[in-house]
């Protein structure tokens, strides 16, 4: 567990959050109108917590868009973008967020404690290209109502001032699942393809080159159907307790899936994200740890099957 403690713990009313979360402030003391004002645009997140890295050097772009599944080797400056690293076999390996300077520097981050693994695999793959990966300690992270931003992390404990009173991780967590977006390590497993999450086009870009674990990622979106579904699950708000992360989901006493992260909503209470089979009924009621659900689609269960023809 890291030791990490943000800055921002220190402000009245701090609860700081659970693994992997901890170091940072789940909430405030005001969970509903924490997101309220997230939306609004009136708070930001600390994410310091995150772990930030870079890549520099003049082949950055062309070096990162051959290893990654996204298009990067002619990013515009000041874009941000989301990227995968697969294995051979098309699962998710590490995930992480970006930009470019337009310079020199492109800067990643990626989920607490797992910025040593990314940048040690890309250190790796250098060979002859002129780059340099690094870890980034002196940058943090912070969500806003439109994204995320890089910030001095020196300049953590003064953001309130410019920026108006934090809001806790519960109130972003809260935010992301409505938005029906994974969380890696928290939505995916060692066997997930971006297929079955919903990142093709968004952390995969489905017109460029080769990259490793591609092939798979082809051939179930022209050939096949991806063996499993992420789903947003609406949870009976008569029950008091969320569905903890890794809490099987049941259909008729059979297990079809698993949930991956949960949180309470200000307008559509408790919600989980979970990935099921593939066959899995969207129109049939589950539960996930004694709790009922209906589920609401984000990958559709035919998906692979728009360029068969018809018979």
């Amino acid at each position: 567990m890291s030791e990490y403690r943000s800055p921002l713990l220190a402000l009245p009313g701090a609860v700081e959050g659970d693994a992997p979360d901890t170091g940072v402030a789940a909430h405030y003391g005001s969970i509903v109108a924490e997101q309220r004002r997230l939306i609004a645009g009136e708070a930001f997140v600390d994410l310091s917590h995150r772990d930030v890295f870079t890549v520099t050097g003049p082949d950055r772009l062309s070096w990162l868009h051959a290893l990654t599944t996204q298009h990067l080797e002619s990013l515009a400056p000041n874009v941000p973008t989301e990227v995968l690293l697969l294995t051979p076999q098309g699962r998710i390996e590490h995930a992480f967020s970006g930009i470019d300077d337009g310079e020199n520097v492109f800067r990643a981050h990626t989920e607490p404690g797992a910025g040593a693994a990314v940048v040690e695999f890309l250190d790796r793959m250098r060979f002859m290209s002129r780059v340099e990966v690094a870890l980034d300690p002196s940058t943090a992270v912070i969500g806003t109502a439109t994204g995320w931003q890089f910030v001095d992390r020196a300049e953590l404990a003064g953001l309130p001032d410019r920026l108006g009173a934090p809001v806790g991780t519960w109130a972003h967590e809260a935010l992301r699942i409505e938005q029906g977006m994974p969380r890696f390590g928290l939505d995916t497993d060692d066997r997930t393809i971006p297929n079955e999450v919903g990142l093709l086009n968004v952390a995969v870009h489905m017109d460029k080159g080769c990259y490793r674990g591609q092939e798979t990622v082809a051939r179930v979106y022209n050939l096949g159907r991806p063996p499993r579904r992420l789903v947003r699950l609406l949870l009976d708000g008569s029950v008091e307790h969320l569905p903890p992360h890794g809490s099987e989901v049941m259909l008729d006493d059979k297990v079809v899936g698993t949930v991956g992260s949960s949180a309470r909503h200000h307008e559509l209470g408790p919600i989980a994200l979970a990935i099921v089979k593939r066959n899995v009924d969207p129109s049939a009621t589950v539960i996930a740890d004694g709790v009922a659900a209906t589920q609401e689609v984000i990958v559709d269960p035919d998906a692979g099957l728009h360029v068969r023809a018809a018979r």
